[in-house]
């Protein structure tokens, strides 16, 4: 007889459900996937995303919060990539499948 899964508990299913509302929105998603290979600053992220700075400043602070990317400071630039190989490769494979359909 198969043994059945425990339910997750509140703090583990609030980790998830947050997990999944960052790769829910599509600005996250570009800028995850652009920085999983290097380190990009702020400005490098807008101009390379075409998306202005403030809305790049605000996404990065949210995926930060959930330890999706992780920042570094030089001089008065701060440099961010990514901080999570898991939620990566998720990310990857929802790529993957989509591109794949």
């Amino acid at each position: 007889m198969e043994q059945s899964k425990q339910l997750l508990g509140e703090e583990t299913l609030f980790g998830v459900t947050q997990i999944f509302k960052a790769l829910a929105d599509p600005t996250r998603v570009q800028i995850l996937n652009l920085v999983q290979d290097q380190e990009y600053s702020v400005n490098d992220i807008a101009r390379t995303l075409g998306f202005n700075q403030t809305t790049v400043s605000h996404q990065l602070r949210f995926l930060k919060n959930l330890r999706l990317v992780k920042s570094r400071r030089e001089g008065t630039t701060i440099y961010y990539t990514q901080d999570d190989n898991h939620v990566l490769e998720l990310l990857s494979q929802a790529i993957r499948h989509v591109e794949h359909q």
